[in-house]
């Protein structure tokens, strides 16, 4: 079991009221009444996401231990907010460059990109709360260290985020197909490459609200990178134009 899996109504509980940073909370459907109903309304109130889960689910991440038909995934590292990496940016006199993780589910891609992100100079990593991994020690272990000195935001709303970012005179590049190839962008400037998911790529939603696409061409039988290694591509562009 990992270390930042809490599991039992009483460890949750002191958890929840602890104020350490928590990704999610998993309820065993049916049970919403009695205690749990209480650890529940005190998760909606921290703004947790809570969502049900099967008790063989249940089972599997307690790894034995009596679980009481909840467990908590606590973050293996505190959250910073979308006003902390543009401050990061500000605070070296950088223009900010900024990656945004359009819900990204395997923890090694996550940790993968935190890792490009630093390597590369970017000032921050956005996810969403939902339907997106956390700062579980799966990704903080695949980020080799790089989650120590990478502020990573959770928002709430993808797209009203960028709309955000646009006001802090941000510019966001969507990579996705169909795009100018990204040597031909201009990415010396504030800006923000919104990563899509492994499966669906990114949101419908969230590609309207982007100011351009950009593309990596390719010439082999597959259509695309990984997400991370396109993560990579694009913010070593990104670092080679800035330096340059």
């Amino acid at each position: 079991m990992e270390n930042n899996i809490i599991v039992g109504r009483n460890a949750v509980r002191e958890l929840l009221r602890s104020g350490r940073d928590v990704d999610k909370l998993l309820v065993m459907k049916g049970q919403r009444t009695g205690s749990i109903g209480e650890i529940i309304a005190l998760a909606k109130k921290n703004g947790i996401v809570v969502v049900e889960a099967s008790k063989e689910k249940l089972d599997q991440l307690a790894d034995g231990l009596p679980h009481q038909g909840i467990c908590a995934y606590a973050s293996a590292h505190s959250y910073s907010s979308v006003e902390d990496i543009l401050e990061n940016a500000r605070s070296k006199g950088q223009k900010p460059l900024i990656i945004i993780a359009d819900e990204i589910n395997d923890p090694h891609n996550l940790g993968a990109i935190i890792r490009c992100a630093e390597g590369s100079g970017a000032h921050g990593v956005i996810i969403p709360k939902r339907r997106s991994v956390g700062l579980t020690g799966v990704v903080a272990k695949s980020s080799a260290g790089a989650i120590e000195h990478m502020p990573v935001a959770k928002v709430t709303n993808i797209a009203r985020t960028i709309d955000d970012l646009k006001e802090e005179g941000v510019w966001v590049f969507a990579a996705d197909m169909g795009g100018e190839a990204y040597y031909n962008t201009d990415l010396n400037c504030a800006a923000a490459i919104v990563m899509g998911s492994e499966g669906q790529g990114i949101s419908r939603l969230v590609k309207e609200k982007c100011d351009a696409v950009i593309s990596i061409p390719m010439y082999g039988k597959v259509n695309s990178f990984n997400v991370s290694t396109a993560c990579a591509v694009l913010l070593c562009e990104a670092a080679k134009q800035r330096q340059g």
